[in-house]
C-alpha cells in the first residue's frame, strides 16, 4: 500500500506568490474576441487527475515524486481559496492543530488538508471517507487526518452537493434537531441540503409557488410549440468556474457549461460598429480612470467612505479631460453602465472605499451559461400552506431587499447592530428583457453584444444583449437594463418597452441586409417590484463597507441565523455566494446545536482557549485609556474588535468584562478620556451609539470566539512577515 507522508510545501511558495502577485481587477462581461466551443464542466476530472499525477494508484514514489505530489495539491488548494502555507481564519478558530504553535505539525496538517482538497475535487461524484484518505495518508498522521477531515466536512469544502452518493448519505435517524428555512433560493437550498447530510429535520418554507428565488428559469415557446426555450430570468452566469461550488453541482449532475465567448461588438445609437480604435482607447481610458479612483480613496483615507464611486470618477475625468467628444463619453457611458450592473447600482450610489472589497475572492476561470437553465441545481420541497411551524432553529435567507423594506417581523427586534447594517448596505437592480425569435439572426457564434446610448441618464438601458441560442435550446436574446434606467423600467409599458428594443435591433442589423422578426414571446422582468425580493443583488453603497455583510451573517442568541448573497463579504452579488453562505449557515447551526447537546462541553474547552488566547492579546493592546483596553486585527481597518473594561470599586478584586466593538467605538472612547470623561460616560457612549454589551469571556459566544481567532491568527501573520523581511 502506498502512503504519502506529509513533507514540506515551501516549494511551491514562490509559485503561489508568483500567482498572487498578478493583477486582478472585477471582470467586465466585456472581452476580446475569441472563439471557443462548449465545453463539458467534466473534463475537470481529466485536470485533476492530471494534476494529481495518477499518484494513488502508484505502490513507489521518489521523494521527488512525492515533492511535487505536494506542490501541484498546494496549488489546487489556493485555487479553492486556501493559502499555500498558512491556515484560513477559520481554521485557527476551530483550533484545527494543537496550541503549541510547533511549524512542522502546521505544516504537515497543509499537506494533509491540501491533500483532502485535491482527493475529492477529483471525482466529486463519489463520498470521500477518512478511510479512503488512510490508503494514500501514513497512519502516523491519523490525529492531523481527522482534523482536516472535520473541518472540510463541517464547512462544505467537501462532500457537499447533489450526487448520488452524496444523498444517499442521508443518515436514517436525524437527531441533531430540526429547522425551519425560510426561503428556497440557493442559500436556503444548499443550507435544507447540507443541513439533512448532518442529521436534522428541515422544513423549507418559501412564498413564491417554485423554488429557486432569485434563480429563475422560464420556459418560452411559440403556440405551436414548434420553438421552445429556457431562459434564466434572474442569476444566470456563473462567474469563475475555477472552485465554484455551482461547477461542482454541474459536473456531479453531468451538465455541460457554454463559455462566454469573449467577442463583444458595440455598435452606436444609430446602429452603425463602433470604430476598434475609438473602442480600445476608451476602453484604456475607462481602466485608467479606475485605477486613479483606487489611488485616489487611498489618499482620502476615511473620508472615502462618505463619497460615492461615480463622484470620484467624473471628478477625475474632468479632471484629466477625459473623453470629451460625444462619441467617446457615449463609449465611456457604456463602460460605467456595465460596471453599474456588475453592482446593480448606480454608480452615485456605490462607495468610492469599499465597492470592490470582494475582488481580491473573486472565482478564476470562464465565465459560464449552464446549458438548459440554472434551474436545474435546484431541489424542491413541498409545504403545507397554512401550517404553523416549530423547530429548534430558524434560518432566514430571504433577500436584503425585503429585510430593508421590514417585510418580515421579527420578535424580539433583532440587535441595533444588525438593523443598522441592513440600512447602510445598498440592494440594487438589474433588469431583463427576454426574447424568443424564430430564428438566430444575430449569429450562432455571439454571446454577447453592446449598444451605446446618447443620454447618459439611459446609459444603462439595453446597453448589452446575451444571446442564449447556446444554451436554452432555441433562439433566445435577453436585452438588459442597468444603473437608473433599472429603476426606470420598473414602470415602463411592455409595449413600448419592446418597441425600443426591437428599434435598437433593427438599426443595428437592418442596414447589413439582416431582418430583425418579431419575436414569438417576450418577458420583462420586474424585479424592484416583486414583494419577495424587492431588488436583486447588494452591493456595498456609500456609508458602508464590507464588515456589514459579516454583521448580516451574525446568528441571534444561537437561534435565528442568516444566508444568502448579502451575508458573505467574500463572494457577495453572486450565485455561488450564495450557495457558500447556505453552506456556511448549515455549519454554524450544527456547531451550535451540539454545543447545546454535549452540556456545553465543547463550549467550556472553546472558552478556555478562548481565555488563553485572549490573555495573550491584551498583554500587547493596541488602545489603551484608562480602564478600557482594546485589541484589533490591524491588517483590516474594518473589522470588529475586543474591548476589556476592568472594574474593581467595592470589589475584593478586579473583574474585567469584555465586548466586541467597531475602531470608531474606540476613538470614541479616546476622544472621551482625552476632554476628561469618566468611566460611566464613555460606557453609556458605547452602550447607546454602538451597542456594546459587556460579559465574561463565556458569553462572547461563537461570534466573538471566532473574532478572537481571527485577530490572534492576524497578528501571527504579521509576526511572521516581520521576521521574514527583518531575517
Amino acid at each position: 500500500m502506498d502512503t504519502t507522508t506529509p513533507s514540506s510545501s515551501s516549494s511551491a511558495s514562490s509559485t503561489a506568490a508568483t500567482l498572487n502577485g498578478a493583477h486582478h481587477q472585477r471582470r467586465s462581461s466585456r472581452r476580446t474576441s475569441q472563439k471557443r466551443k462548449n465545453y463539458d464542466e467534466s473534463l475537470m476530472d481529466d485536470l485533476m487527475e492530471e494534476q494529481l499525477g495518477r499518484a494513488s494508484k502508484k505502490r513507489t514514489r521518489t521523494r521527488e515524486e512525492m515533492q511535487r505530489e505536494t506542490e501541484k495539491e498546494a496549488l489546487i488548494a489556493l485555487s479553492l481559496g486556501f493559502p499555500i502555507d498558512d491556515l484560513l481564519e477559520e481554521e485557527v478558530a476551530a483550533a484545527v492543530i494543537s496550541s503549541s504553535g510547533d511549524p512542522s505539525e502546521q505544516n504537515d496538517y497543509i499537506v494533509v488538508r491540501n491533500h483532502i482538497l485535491s482527493r475529492w475535487r477529483h471525482n466529486v461524484k463519489t463520498w470521500l471517507s477518512k478511510e479512503d484518505l488512510r490508503e494514500t495518508l501514513s497512519r502516523d498522521h491519523d490525529r492531523l487526518i481527522s482534523s482536516a477531515y472535520d473541518f472540510l466536512s463541517l464547512n462544505g469544502h467537501i462532500n457537499f452537493g447533489i450526487s448520488a452518493a452524496i444523498k444517499n448519505r442521508l443518515p436514517p435517524d436525524p437527531n441533531e434537531g430540526s429547522v425551519i428555512v425560510v426561503g428556497s433560493g440557493l442559500a436556503g437550498l444548499a443550507a435544507a441540503r447540507q443541513l439533512l447530510a448532518f442529521g436534522f429535520k428541515v422544513a423549507v418554507l418559501e412564498g413564491r409557488g417554485r423554488p429557486g428565488g432569485r434563480v429563475y428559469s422560464k420556459g418560452m415557446s411559440s403556440e405551436d410549440g414548434r420553438v421552445v426555450a429556457a431562459v434564466d430570468l434572474g442569476g444566470s452566469v456563473i462567474t469563475g468556474i475555477h472552485a465554484n461550488p455551482l461547477g461542482v453541482l454541474a459536473r456531479q449532475l453531468s451538465i455541460p457549461l457554454h463559455k462566454i465567448r469573449e467577442n463583444c461588438p458595440l455598435y452606436g445609437p444609430d446602429g452603425a460598429p463602433v470604430d476598434p480604435g475609438l473602442d480600445a482607447r476608451v476602453d484604456s481610458v475607462f481602466n485608467t480612470l479606475l485605477e486613479k479612483a483606487s489611488r485616489a480613496r487611498e489618499v482620502l483615507g476615511e473620508s472615502a467612505r462618505g463619497i460615492s464611486l461615480g463622484e470620484v470618477l467624473e471628478k477625475l475625468r474632468m479632471l484629466h479631460a477625459a473623453a470629451r467628444t460625444a462619441e467617446e463619453r457615449r463609449l465611456l457611458d457604456w463602460h460605467l453602465a456595465n460596471l453599474e450592473y456588475a453592482n446593480a447600482g448606480c454608480l452615485s450610489e456605490l462607495s468610492a472605499a469599499y465597492w470592490d472589497q470582494d475582488d481580491p475572492y473573486e472565482m478564476d476561470g470562464d465565465h459560464c451559461f449552464l446549458v438548459g437553465g440554472n434551474w436545474r441545481l435546484g431541489v424542491e420541497v413541498v409545504t403545507v400552506d397554512g401550517q404553523v411551524f416549530a423547530a429548534d432553529m430558524v434560518l432566514c435567507t430571504v433577500s436584503l431587499g425585503v429585510l430593508k423594506k421590514k417585510c418580515i417581523q421579527f420578535v424580539p427586534e433583532l440587535p441595533v447592530r444588525k438593523l443598522e447594517a441592513i440600512q447602510r448596505l445598498g440592494f440594487g437592480l438589474l433588469n431583463k428583457v427576454a426574447m424568443l425569435f424564430p430564428r438566430v439572426f444575430w449569429g450562432e457564434d455571439l454571446d454577447t453584444f453592446g449598444h451605446l446610448n446618447e443620454e447618459e441618464s439611459r446609459r444603462g438601458e439595453f446597453f448589452l444583449f446575451f444571446g442564449y441560442q447556446s444554451v436554452s435550446g432555441g433562439p433566445v436574446l435577453i436585452a438588459l437594463v442597468a444603473g437608473e434606467a433599472a429603476v426606470d423600467f420598473e414602470t415602463s409599458d411592455p409595449a413600448v418597452v419592446l418597441h425600443r428594443v426591437l428599434s435598437i435591433l433593427r438599426g443595428i442589423y437592418t442596414p447589413r441586409g439582416i431582418e430583425v422578426p418579431d419575436p414569438i414571446q417576450t418577458v420583462c422582468t420586474r424585479w424592484g417590484s416583486d414583494p419577495l425580493c424587492h431588488g436583486s443583488y447588494s452591493h456595498v453603497s456609500v456609508g458602508s463597507s464590507g464588515a456589514d455583510y459579516d454583521i448580516l451573517a451574525e446568528n441571534v442568541e444561537g437561534r435565528l441565523f442568516f444566508a444568502g448573497e448579502a451575508t458573505t463579504r467574500k463572494h457577495p452579488a453572486t450565485m455561488h455566494g450564495a450557495f457558500l453562505s447556505g453552506l456556511r449557515a448549515a455549519s454554524s447551526i450544527l456547531s451550535t446545536s451540539r454545543t447545546r447537546a454535549n452540556n456545553n462541553n465543547c463550549a467550556r474547552k472553546e472558552i478556555r482557549q478562548c481565555e488563553e488566547t485572549i490573555e495573550r492579546l491584551f498583554k500587547d493592546p493596541d488602545v489603551v485609556v484608562g480602564d478600557f483596553v482594546f485589541v484589533f486585527d490591524c491588517s483590516d481597518e474594518e473589522e470588529m474588535g475586543l474591548v476589556r473594561v476592568a472594574f474593581e470599586e467595592g470589589m475584593e478584586r478586579e473583574v474585567c468584562l469584555y465586548g466586541i466593538v467597531s475602531r470608531e467605538g474606540a476613538r470614541e472612547v479616546e476622544r472621551g478620556g482625552d476632554k476628561g470623561g469618566d468611566k460611566v460616560g464613555l460606557l453609556g457612549v458605547l452602550f447607546e451609539k454602538y451597542g456594546l454589551r459587556l460579559m465574561g469571556i463565556g458569553g462572547l459566544g461563537e461570534v466573538g470566539r471566532g473574532l478572537v481567532g481571527r485577530i490572534a491568527g492576524a497578528r501571527k501573520k504579521r509576526k511572521k512577515y516581520f521576521c521574514r523581511r527583518h531575517s
